[in-house]
């Protein structure tokens, strides 16, 4: 997340306003706005903080400012009376919302607009706003309600509609229909013929099942036949591929379709230039709607009865419930039951109404595409609601009276309630649990943990983990979560109160010989959930003195037991092993972390490094310092090094100029440098005066003729290799770290900080090298040449570079100079059904995950009523366990014959030299292809 400069607008420097364009591209409703509209909006915007509950406006105020929602939601309140008490929420605004319209025409609000929770919001005052109105009128119109605004999604010149909602150039998708129609009547001209079927013929058509065959075999990038089954579905949505009796799905059965060009007869057979032409693109538009196709499968599934969906359909439209933020403060139960009737409306028309004002609840709408406008009698529309909004939820969730139709909705909140268990202690729960919707063969009634304080919780994972049962994942969810509830040492104390606990522990009632088995039962439970916690924490445990503590007195402890007790005899060589492993570790944690990087073994927090830090004249002084240093450490070392007494100021300096002043608690700094930024130190008085190196501003020409004779399928390897290398050193707890903020954890995420560089840097690689390639012929083979590396980089399983590759290709300063890619860091049914049909090892599209875990963090409370929320532990330890899924197979280094240039092309990828100053990139674009008037 990046902070906004909080100065005045005639204030900003060129970096404040390149911040402000890096926070709004991250926003939905800005990013199809043309780069000079983004730019004068972050010269002119005010930054706005709300608190929960705050009054931004009333209704009946007229309006001096128009707002857009960068961050949190805000409540529309209506009221028909002119109290204000008495206004009742019509709607949520939410990200990339955008209101307060009415100031082109100074008319009163037509309602009132309070923070639901702490909100950051975008203001541009009136003067500005009508400048920008008259001058970027068609741009603006797609986020303001009627009558300013535009309505997105019409399709009232289509022959046919298929019910869809993409917002993807129809000629990009028929260019992709002609590309694979040529491709199959030169690869397998015999799939498009006349068929017979019931004594009639269907002209110049092609099976479902022969298309998903052929897809499938065509690249690595068609990864299922579902995948496949999507990407025809989004031709078919948009008449470029059509079903002979125009039903709206694609199915991979012995179904006719036929492509747009074979709807007319005597369609000539494509050239053999055409031909050539297509093969060339084939790659490219297969990578395209490979992309795109979990979309349509997505909206295929959802089109379907709820009594047709198959298990596969369900587990799909699950996934993608629990990516919606309108759901987040539901349980995974209920989001697990709504996938059964969640149902699919699509409506293409601009102006459908919905319901009416007055009329009774009937449903619950979650906006996918598109957008809504919510109309008051008398007021007209007082809001626009965008993808990921949701309305209607009131009437569902009131006392007012039911319809029939939302009788699933309660029907799930009932069963789920009554499915619920709650244990108190002193009458305060301790303990909430969920009967399993999947009871076992045996009968036996199963809970889930979904809340609960930590001590009851591990009680209730040693009272009933199985020990015939190796993976636990709700145990271990526990294990690994446990840090964020609870340290260590006080993890450590509660398995010493249980382990002493088992042998006071009141018995069943039973013989001698039951009794004395019910107590080792317990006794093995406790240590195998601690040694699944020592085999997890090993790097941490061995900086905390009291974990280390438990361990040895533990093994003293069983090495006596097992003497007497023959069976807890098998578990003392796996505690003896966890014990000499914590030796060997305090041994390792003397190497400097140079070395570590050097040998690829993963960074510590007490490692050393050497640092540069600059001084305002460009010298710079050489310092070592721990890894996981503060800026207070990194100053009060680089003071006794130069010898001064000045107070001094430890800064960060991007290539673009822009300085940040790191704060004093701020942990491991070196890891939090941009590609091509610096670290300073200097007198505050000299602040203004720092300017970049000049090697901060990257290359001044491109590197094209140097690896343009390197193979496609080498780079990508090399590229590969290099990526595991620090993918393998990213401890799975850095996750964590980054999520809930490592500065709490007072520990490094130094290894995934690398990683994520990496990432910036592949994709700043692309643009670069586009942006510095002057002839245009070069651009479009330079073009194609990312385009195949990015390929093989997918069929290495390198998903994080591939993906880099193509969010380079997204980049403004390209896309605007070449066709525009379907962003991934928006798609997310993209990769993750890549990455759940991929064998290990996978490098996997690292941002997406800590996106994903950003959200669930963000969603969903800690502590509910003073309990861990550990439903939402489990959802970010399902994320975690992705990545450990990922790295659970090593990488094999000869999957690609090595050439003899293999060492210059490792030498290449590794020290990438790329420009990282956007506003620096966009002027290359526009001096290759100056903008049009």
């Amino acid at each position: 997340m990046v902070a906004l400069p909080l100065r005045r607008p005639s204030e900003r420097s060129g970096e404040d306003v390149d911040i402000i364009l890096t926070r709004l591209r991250e926003v939905k409703a800005f990013q199809r706005f043309p780069p000079p509209l983004l730019l004068q909006i972050c010269a002119c915007a005010f930054y706005e903080c709300l608190e929960k509950g705050i009054t931004l406006f009333r209704q009946g105020d007229i309006g001096t400012s128009w707002y857009a929602v960068l961050s949190g939601s805000l409540d529309v309140k209506v009221s028909e009376t002119a109290n204000h008490q008495d206004a009742v929420t019509i709607c949520t605004l939410g990200i990339g919302t955008a209101f307060g319209e009415s100031i082109l025409d100074n008319t009163p609000r037509h309602a009132t607009i309070v923070s639901r929770e702490t909100s950051e919001l975008l203001r541009i005052e009136q003067r500005e706003f009508k400048t920008l109105w008259e001058k970027y009128r068609q741009s603006l119109a797609a986020l303001l309600a009627p009558p300013y605004g535009m309505h997105k999604w019409t399709h009232g010149n289509r022959k046919r509609h298929s019910g869809c909602c993409l917002n993807i150039p129809s000629e990009k998708l028929q260019r992709a229909g002609k590309v694979l129609r040529n491709a199959i009547l030169s690869r397998a001209p015999h799939m498009i013929r006349d068929r017979k079927y019931h004594l009639k013929t269907y002209r110049q058509c092609c099976v479902g099942t022969e298309l998903v065959d052929w897809l499938v075999l065509q690249s690595a990038c068609v990864l299922t036949r579902s995948h496949a089954v999507g990407m025809w579905q989004a031709l078919l949505e948009e008449g470029v591929l059509n079903h002979v009796d125009q039903e709206l799905g694609f199915y991979d059965k012995y179904l006719f379709y036929r492509f747009l060009d074979d709807e007319e007869e005597d369609t000539p057979l494509p050239s053999e230039e055409e031909k050539r032409e297509s093969e060339e693109e084939l790659p490219e538009t297969i990578l395209f709607l490979a992309q795109i196709g979990p979309d349509a499968l997505l909206r295929m599934i959802l089109r379907k009865s709820p009594g047709q969906r198959t298990g596969d359909d369900l587990e799909i439209i699950y996934d993608e419930l629990l990516h919606i933020k309108a759901l987040a403060h539901l349980s995974n139960t209920v989001k697990r039951e709504l996938a059964s009737v969640v149902i699919f409306e699509s409506h293409a028309k601009a102006g459908t109404v919905l319901f009416n004002q007055g009329e009774e609840g009937t449903s619950w709408y979650i906006i996918l595409k598109g957008s809504v406008n919510v109309v008051i009698y008398g007021k007209g529309v007082v809001c626009t609601l965008h993808e990921g909004d949701d309305f209607g939820k009131l009437a569902l969730v009131t006392d007012s009276p039911r319809a029939a139709s939302i009788e699933d909705f309660n029907r799930i909140l009932r069963d789920v309630e009554a499915n619920t268990v709650r244990l108190k202690e002193h009458d305060h729960p301790v303990l909430v649990l969920e009967k399993s919707p999947r009871a076992s063969t045996l009968g036996n009634i199963k809970y889930t943990v979904i809340s609960g304080t930590p001590e009851k919780i591990l009680e209730h994972f040693l009272e009933t983990m199985r020990m015939d049962i190796h993976h636990n994942p709700a145990v271990d969810d526990f294990v690994l979560m446990h840090c964020v509830f609870m340290p260590n040492s006080q993890l450590a104390f509660l398995f010493t109160f249980n382990l002493t606990r088992t042998y006071h522990v009141t018995s069943p009632p039973g013989s001698e010989q039951e009794r004395l088995e019910y107590a080792l039962n317990s006794k093995r439970r406790a240590l195998i959930m601690t040694l699944r916690w020592a085999n997890t924490h090993t790097y941490l445990i061995q900086e905390e003195p009291a974990a280390i503590f438990f361990l040895e007195e533990l093994y003293g402890s069983l090495s006596n037991d097992s003497r007497m007790l023959r069976a807890l005899k098998d578990l003392v060589p796996d505690l003896e092993k966890v014990v000499k492993l914590q030796y060997k570790t305090l041994i390792r944690q003397f190497s400097n972390g140079e070395e570590r990087l050097q040998k690829k073994q993963p960074i510590r927090n007490q490692d050393d490094i050497l640092l540069k830090v600059y001084c305002s004249d460009h010298t710079y002084t050489t310092i070592r310092i721990p890894v996981a240093a503060t800026g207070r450490e990194v100053i009060s070392a680089v003071t006794d090094k130069l010898g001064t007494t000045d107070e001094l100021l430890l800064v960060h300096l991007s290539s673009a100029g822009e300085k940040q002043i790191l704060k004093p608690n701020d942990v491991s700094v070196f890891s939090t440098l941009s590609i091509n930024g610096r670290l300073f130190a200097c007198p505050r008085e000299q602040l203004n005066s720092l300017t970049p190196l000049p090697d901060q501003e990257g290359p001044t020409a491109g590197s094209m003729s140097t690896f343009e004779l390197m193979s496609s399928k080498d780079l990508a390897y090399q590229m590969t290799m290099f990526d595991w290398e620090l993918f393998s050193c990213v401890h799975e707890h850095e996750l964590l770290y980054h999520t809930f903020g490592r500065q709490s954890f007072k520990r490094t995420t130094a290894n995934l900080d690398l990683f994520l560089r990496r990432f910036n840097q592949v994709q700043l690689w692309v643009v670069t090298e586009v942006c510095l390639c002057g002839q245009l012929s070069k651009r479009v083979q330079l073009l194609k040449k990312f385009i195949k590396i990015a390929a093989h980089c997918r069929e290495f399983k390198n998903l994080n570079s591939f993906f880099a590759i193509i969010m380079g290709m997204s980049n403004p300063a390209v896309s605007r100079l070449s066709q525009t890619w379907e962003d991934p860091s928006r798609n997310h049914r993209s990769y993750r059904l890549t990455v759940t049909k991929l064998e290990p090892p996978i490098i996997p599209f690292v941002p997406l995950l800590l996106k994903d875990m950003t959200f669930t963090h963000e969603g969903n409370k800690t502590f509910i009523d003073n309990m861990v929320n550990f439903e939402k532990m489990r959802i970010i330890a399902n994320t975690i366990r992705q990545v450990r899924h990922c790295r659970s197979q090593p990488f094999n280094p000869d999957i690609c014959q090595p050439n003899k240039n293999q060492a210059e092309v490792r030498g290449y990828v590794r020290k990438l030299c790329v420009i990282d100053n956007q506003r620096a990139l966009t002027q290359l674009s526009y001096r290759l292809e100056p903008r049009r008037t």
